[in-house]
């Protein structure tokens, strides 16, 4: 059936490139922080962060072109996956860091949710993290050269992204270009998404627990019930049988008839 051989060589292609491409990703995010955290570093070096960028962006590319070629229904794979299609597109629109930050988060986040033995929890968690780091930098990245811009350091950034993450905003820092005032509506949005996606797991956890507690407790219910008649049966059989020796005729008395019926032939 060449549809399916299609699927397992689609299936088989992924299993064998998730681990390099989300080596990759990590390699994606050294080179985005690199020239963020040290603004002073060599223009090779920025130049070579740059090109790593756009390196890892290209090799996510031509994994999503392979994956198409290999499915049977090349348009439906379009249409179920449609934040891969858009984090590929998005670098060819307008080629800016901020754009390529953002396909790469939405390529990462699409290969990991293929990976089957990779829990919610793990997945969420690292979303999480994620999320605050290059939050922190892309932030630090647009904000520390604003004139009226009161991020200035690494600390700061990350303690902006936590507290906006988090919804609490204490408002002693804040964005004020216009690109900072969306990253923190973004980064708004996701933490009150993520949050709410950990918050239904751990709820979720727990009243698996009591299910599963309730299970086994049913469980030994009804095993002592069981036990209990068998119980119940076992006295009843063993009392009938008591009844049917101690009837007249019955086994217990058999042999004492036997015996008085020898002693009082000499009598006679």
């Amino acid at each position: 059936m060449p549809g399916m051989a299609d699927i397992q060589a689609r299936e088989r292609w992924e299993q064998r490139t998730q681990g390099p491409l989300l080596l990759l990703s990590v390699l994606f995010a050294v080179a985005y922080a690199v020239p963020i955290v040290r603004p002073d570093v060599a223009p090779w070096v920025k130049d070579a962060c740059r090109a790593v960028e756009w390196g890892v962006w290209a090799v996510f590319a031509v994994d999503y072109a392979v994956r198409l070629w290999l499915s049977p229904r090349r348009w439906r794979f379009v249409r179920g996956q449609p934040l891969a299609l858009l984090a590929v597109l998005l670098p060819l629109l307008q080629p800016l860091r901020l754009l390529r930050l953002v396909s790469a988060l939405l390529l990462v986040g699409q290969r990991a949710r293929m990976v089957s033995r990779v829990r919610v929890t793990t997945y969420v968690a690292g979303s999480c993290a994620g999320l605050l780091v290059f939050g922190s930098l892309a932030v630090l990245e647009v904000e520390r050269k604003a004139p009226e811009g009161n991020i200035e350091t690494l600390g700061d950034a990350v303690w902006w992204s936590f507290t906006t993450m988090t919804t609490v905003g204490y408002g002693d820092l804040a964005p004020t270009t216009g690109v900072g005032r969306l990253l923190a509506v973004g980064l708004m949005l996701s933490g009150i998404a993520l949050l709410g996606v950990v918050t239904a797991n751990i709820a979720a956890w727990f009243i698996a627990r009591f299910d599963e507690e309730e299970a086994i407790e049913q469980r030994q219910t009804a095993a002592i019930e069981a036990l209990t008649a068998e119980v119940r049966a076992l006295r009843t059989e063993v009392a009938e049988l008591r009844e049917e020796r101690a009837a007249p005729g019955g086994p217990d008395a058999g042999p004492a008839s036997g015996t008085a019926g020898h002693l009082s032939s000499p009598r006679s």
